[in-house]
């Protein structure tokens, strides 16, 4: 039997199994379609797990890319998370089918997935609240579901910056709920450069901050971060590809917004956010979009609903490589973990540091930045960079950093390391972020990939023959 029959027999198995309906998939499907997809494109995705819910579901994540097992130097790593509210369902849908996409995209040598799969690592996390899910009722604003199992608000259960400030106690993080425990433990596992959470009742782009303390970031109504430019950027790429966002005005229920984003803490103050989180302790820029005026559209409105937000999907992917990427590298020529490096102008709270590969990512716009990195034992070095736009090329721009220790003289005192400038920033958050060294891949327990068992048997069959 020839091997184009058997490739062609494969393809028509495989493509039933690998077919994706515009519909609400329960949870149980999304895992069998995950694992589908990662069984039949083992060479761009890899499926692992973060965690469980409060039930004991497993939190799913696919990761995608030419190097998807495992972190590249250069590689930015990004990340999209839906149904963080149970009841909030459209992102579910749009997750899978970018997910389809892209990979259909590459297959196809489709040069939009090519370059952004060569360029770029993206983690999806369909569903943060599959408990949530599991309660929900199809409501457009009003339905039960949006807690978890516990009746708990998942982004509301974050640590919070501002917190401490204000007096208010924090949670000690084994007494955080399982999917947000699952989340901060990510976090640590990989340096994500970008990310957003999908959510719906409302069609608006949403950046940091969600909270405030009354201090200096609290400028007109809006709470505001260092990198106050960028966010507003990021918000306005996707508000402006998605077919209605930028018109501000499109739901009834909600209240307009100039060109379709906002201040999270300008639309309302919010606590214990996950977005605030990420940008605070994982040095991630992430928004928060809300992609639908109803949280559980109709089901005969999902292919429109999808096709108003593939573009800004894709778009605000791409933004990963705004800015600078690079190495710190020590006076023996060794990249370098926990280096501080800092922006003049942008003080953070928790000051920007290298990971244990050495990398940092900053995402500015273009322009011209001056750049102070410090590490023990070393001379604080300062150098003015230009910024070229990145995203167009599918690559920030590269600088390395080359450090030089300090000398001392017989009989001089000990040079002490220049310390981080922490001159703006809040000294409430604990800022121990170092990465954990082992990879968030770790072993699949679930279901088998069932949809191409008997496929494969029966090709065993073939080929004996």
């Amino acid at each position: 039997m020839s091997s184009l029959f058997i490739l062609s027999f494969i393809f028509i198995l495989l493509t039933p199994a690998l077919s994706l309906e515009f519909r609400y998939h329960n949870n149980r499907e999304i895992e069998e379609y995950l694992f589908d997809v990662k069984a039949a494109n083992p060479d761009i995705t890899h499926l692992y797990n973060i965690g469980q819910s409060v039930r004991g579901q497993q939190l799913w994540v696919l990761a995608l890319g030419v190097s998807p097992h495992r972190h590249t130097v250069g590689i930015p790593e990004f990340k999209y998370v839906a149904n963080m509210h149970g009841n909030e369902v459209l992102g579910r849908v749009l997750l899978l089918h970018l997910i389809d996409d892209l990979v259909r995209g590459y297959r196809n040598n489709e040069m939009w997935s090519v370059r952004l799969l060569n360029s770029t690592r993206i983690h999806v996390l369909t569903t943060m609240n599959p408990d949530g899910f599991d309660a929900s009722d199809t409501d457009c604003q009003y339905s039960q579901g949006r807690f978890n199992y516990n009746g708990i608000d998942l982004n509301r259960n974050f640590p919070d910056a501002f917190a401490g400030v204000r007096g208010q106690r924090q949670l000690a993080e084994e007494q955080r709920e399982a999917e947000v425990r699952a989340v901060i433990g990510w976090l640590r596992t990989e340096t994500f450069v970008l990310s957003a959470n999908l959510h719906g009742g409302a069609l608006v782009a949403s950046y940091p901050y969600d909270n405030s303390n009354g201090g200096s970031e609290l400028v007109g109504g809006a709470s505001i971060t260092p990198d106050d430019d960028v966010f507003v950027h990021l918000a306005k790429v996707y508000s402006h590809n998605h077919a209605t966002m930028h018109r501000g005005n499109i739901c009834e229920d909600s209240r307009p917004f100039l060109e379709g984003v906002t201040n999270g803490y300008e639309w309302y103050p919010l606590a214990g956010g996950m977005q605030d989180y990420n940008y605070v302790w994982a040095q991630c820029l992430e928004l928060t979009l809300e992609v639908s005026c109803c949280k559980f559209p109709p089901a005969d409105e999902l292919p429109v609903l999808w096709t108003d937000n593939r573009m800004a999907l894709l778009a605000f992917i791409q933004q990963v490589h705004l800015g600078v990427k690079g190495r710190v590298f020590d006076g023996s020529g060794v990249p370098v973990e926990n280096a501080v490096v800092e922006i003049k102008g942008r003080s953070n709270m928790c000051p920007f540091k290298t990971d244990r590969h050495g990398e940092y990512y900053r995402l500015l716009l273009p322009g011209n930045y001056s750049f102070t990195v410090t590490y023990p034992g070393h001379e604080a070095l300062t150098e003015t960079l230009y910024i070229p736009h990145g995203p167009d090329q599918y690559s920030a721009k590269t600088h390395n950093f080359l450090l030089r220790r300090i000398t001392t003289t017989a009989g001089s005192a000990s040079a002490t390391p220049t310390p981080a400038n922490t001159s703006q920033a809040n000294p409430n958050p604990s800022c121990n972020y170092t990465l954990q060294q082992q990879e968030p891949g770790r072993a699949m327990s679930g279901p088998t990939w069932s949809g191409l068992l008997v496929p494969l048997s029966l090709l065993l069959v073939l080929l004996s023959d």
